[in-house]
């Protein structure tokens, strides 16, 4: 019963049914038989009569009996149709509640993901315009430390620009990572790519591997003073048969040997000083190879050993411009044309008084006497001025206006030029005068005029089969006694565009 539907139809048959199968009660009578008995053949005509009968009867306050079971099975079912009702309508009010309450949650939903939206764009700005501010901070410590020059300060701006645009570029991939996401959520700073996050390690690497060949560039030209201070000291305890020469000679008149001694005291200054050379151009961040070929124009790649003979090569050439001259063309003396002897003797006494003073010193006191008008026209020319710029700064800059700046570039500057200056003056005091000779590029080599840089200390001739003359490293010189002063070339294999 209760799971089939109860339709008014339904209610309607059964109260009819309900009527006709039940007997009358005893107060309704029929008043009139013969009406009965007219009527037979009509099954309804007693219950109209005595309905009429009834009605007439009937109390108008007093509604008519109507059978026990009846009405409690139309009160059951009418209280059913209620109860189906009120179910009915608590679903639909579930219904609508439901969807309410679905509709208020997407609601809050979008507005929370707007709001984070919202606060995300607005952090990202606030960090686009931090990052901003950085890269203006950064430029201007880049600035400040060009003028004046510190090499320090240039690495650690640079360095620190580097980081503040590394920084902006993230900043920009995470704007375009949102963009192309479905959600368009910023992410948060802290899901960084793998390589953005490995890039600053990089860059400290790099830096770092910058050090450590600016240190090993020192470590070399420690090196070489240590053995040239090793070299002298060793020939003044355990002076040899040729040093006794050269020591007797200094009291009298100079001899080929003391020149050859000077022009090796000569080289290995000038060595010393290409090395520091270098590792100043290492610190300072610039690529060896590429501001050797710019200082020297000789073709050089990665090697440093090659960049090294290269600024050698180049120093020796400058500070022995002119060496023929007797004033290295500073002006137009001719003394050694008027009274040759007393111009030699006047040499060697030079070479005696100035060998053992300090160059530094001697500048301090007498700064344009001729040693120093020859160190200043040399420093002028030995340097381009953007390289000079870039390694020196503008301290410097004085030496080419006659003073002489102290600083320990110009201090190693001045060891070589005093060595070559006491060669010069040396060489006058000869009679007659050493002549000098330089290998050309392409030259064949020949072991009793030329030393080669590479193989040296391996023996004349070792290893130089099939070896021609890349660059002079150094000149040589042919003294009156037939004595000569191996020239020093760095070889290259034949056919070689070294």
């Amino acid at each position: 019963m209760a799971s089939k539907a109860v339709t008014i139809g339904d209610l309607i048959h059964r109260v009819a049914s309900s009527c006709l199968s039940n007997r009358f009660p005893a107060n309704y009578a029929i008043s009139d038989a013969s009406d009965l008995d007219d009527e037979d053949d009509d099954p309804f005509a007693d219950f109209g009569d005595a309905a009429d009968a009834q009605e007439c009867r009937r109390s108008p306050d007093k509604p008519a009996p109507r059978p026990a079971g009846a009405v409690e099975e139309q009160d059951e079912e009418v209280r059913k149709l209620k109860i189906w009702e009120e179910g009915e309508e608590e679903k639909r009010r579930n219904n609508v509640s439901a969807t309410a309450v679905v509709a208020v949650a997407g609601e809050e939903v979008k507005k929370k993901e707007r709001v984070e939206r919202a606060g995300d764009a607005e952090a990202l700005m606030a960090e686009v315009f931090d990052a901003v501010s950085g890269v203006r901070r950064a430029y201007a410590a880049l600035q400040g430390a060009h003028c004046p020059w510190d090499p320090d300060r240039m690495r650690a701006a640079d360095a620190g620009v580097v980081a503040e645009l590394r920084h902006l570029a993230r900043l920009r991939d995470r704007f375009r990572r949102s963009a192309a996401s479905p959600g368009g959520r910023i992410p948060r700073a802290s899901a960084q790519p793998l390589r953005e996050a490995v890039a600053p390690y990089e860059a400290e690497l790099d830096d770092l591997r910058r050090q450590l060949q600016g240190k090993q560039a020192e470590v070399d030209g420690l090196k070489e003073r240590l053995a040239t201070a090793t070299s002298r000291r060793n020939a003044r305890l355990h002076p040899s048969k040729k040093h006794h020469h050269i020591a007797a000679a200094t009291d009298g008149v100079p001899t080929a040997e003391l020149f050859v001694a000077c022009a090796e005291q000569a080289r290995a200054a000038t060595r010393g000083f290409a090395a520091h050379l270098l590792h100043l151009l290492r610190a300072a961040g610039l690529d060896p190879a590429a501001a050797t070929r710019s200082i020297t124009k000789i073709p050089v790649n990665s090697s440093p050993h090659l960049a090294r003979h290269a600024l050698e090569a180049h120093a020796t050439a400058v500070l022995l411009g002119g060496f023929e001259h007797e004033s290295f063309y500073l002006d137009g003396s001719l003394s050694s044309l008027l009274d040759p002897a007393a111009f030699r003797r006047e040499r060697y006494a030079q070479y005696r008084d100035m060998r053992g003073m300090d160059p530094g010193e001697l500048l301090g006191v007498l700064p344009t006497c001729a040693f120093g008008r020859y160190a200043a026209a040399k420093f002028a020319s030995l340097l381009p001025p953007r390289v000079e710029e870039a390694v020196l700064g503008g301290e410097h800059r004085a030496a080419g206006n006659g003073a002489h700046p102290r600083t320990p570039f110009y201090g190693e500057f001045l060891r070589a030029a005093k060595a070559v200056w006491l060669l010069h003056l040396l060489a006058f005091a000869l009679e007659p005068p050493p002549s000098h000779f330089e290998a050309g590029r392409g030259a064949e080599f020949h072991p009793e005029y030329m030393e080669s840089v590479v193989v040296a200390g391996r023996g004349a001739g070792a290893g130089t089969a099939g070896m021609v003359v890349g660059f002079a490293v150094a000149p040589g010189f042919k003294l009156c006694n037939a004595a000569v002063v191996r020239a020093r070339v760095y070889l290259v294999p034949r056919g070689s565009r070294q």
